[in-house]
């Protein structure tokens, strides 16, 4: 077996060798000699274990077995259908089909109509629905726009306040700063006027 494998590696290696010795064509391409390919290509299938030319020959066996096989399934489907066109074509039977036919069409309008009522009713429910569901979205929304606005007014009269009560606390402290430097400026003038007098 290792010699049959040791056969096989060996003309793989000098197709190779065959494609490496080739002509270069547009970098992609090499251009070989038919025969030594061909000879090696011979020599590499005679190698082959018998295992592998058992199972390409049920391979192919197999294929022509399918390939019959469908041939005589085409030939039956043709036969029947030939025969089915051939008991369509009676008068009483073509009758019956055709009334059963108008019989299924107008069964097919008729769900359809039903369909289309029901799918027109689901989408009537399905809006009123949505404008319900629009309408205490609003209700919700002005609601709550209200009660935002209403905490706004209340916290910016706190604030109103807030500011007023600074005003009132730096105009407190500015009139007892300007108390103090008037204090401080009338202690002071006496000495002030004894240097004018002295001059």
């Amino acid at each position: 077996m290792n010699s049959q494998q040791d056969v096989i590696y060996d003309l793989m290696g000098k197709i190779e060798e065959a494609l490496d010795k080739g002509l270069p064509l547009l970098g992609y391409y090499s251009v070989v000699k038919k025969d030594t390919v061909t000879d090696l290509l011979d020599r590499l299938y005679a190698a082959l274990p018998d295992e592998i030319k058992e199972a390409r020959a049920l391979l192919r066996r197999k294929e022509e077995l399918q390939y019959d096989a469908q041939q005589k399934a085409e030939k039956i489907i043709a036969d029947a259908q030939g025969e089915a066109n051939r008991l369509l074509s009676e008068s009483d039977i073509l009758r019956a089909v055709q009334k059963e036919a108008e019989k299924i069409k107008e069964q097919v309008i008729n769900d359809c109509e039903e369909i289309k009522r029901k799918a027109v009713d689901e989408a009537e429910a399905i809006r009123s629905q949505a404008t319900d569901e629009a309408i205490r979205t609003k209700d919700g929304a002005s609601v709550y726009a209200e009660q935002l606005l209403a905490n706004l007014e209340q916290n910016l009269a706190q604030m109103q306040e807030i500011v007023k009560n600074g005003q009132v606390t730096l105009e407190k402290r500015r009139m007892e700063a300007d108390d103090l430097v008037r204090s401080n400026y009338a202690n002071q003038q006496p000495e002030y006027a004894q240097d004018f007098s002295m001059r």
